[in-house]
């Protein structure tokens, strides 16, 4: 059986301007359940390191049926803040046999 958790996606929402014109954003927290957090290898560390220059620290496995926007957000995992960054990786959710059909990459944020 594969373990999940609950992990909170935070997300941004403008909700006007300040003095000088810029945004102005609260944040939403939404608790996303049976999430799988897994360990990338060292190659795949390595790798996004140098090509992203970001220190790979969890793969994510979202649920099918996830509408959540996880790109360029805020994730509290475990009572740590991570960023997610790169593209979210999504499959055909008929083509996957298992319950989660994204993946998202966070790395250490605090």
């Amino acid at each position: 059986m594969i373990a999940t958790e609950t992990v909170i996606l935070i997300t941004k929402i403008q909700t006007g301007v300040d003095d000088f014109n810029a945004p102005v954003y609260q944040e939403e927290k939404i608790k996303v359940d049976d999430v799988v957090v897994g360990s990338p290898t060292f190659e795949e560390q390595v790798s996004d390191l140098n090509l992203t220059g970001k220190h790979l620290t969890f793969i994510l496995g979202i649920p099918k049926g996830d509408k959540n926007k996880w790109e360029d957000s805020e994730v509290l995992i475990r009572g740590h803040r991570f960023q997610t960054y790169g593209p979210v990786l999504e499959q055909t959710e008929a083509n996957v046999p298992l319950r989660w059909n994204k993946q998202v990459k966070v790395e250490l944020y605090e």
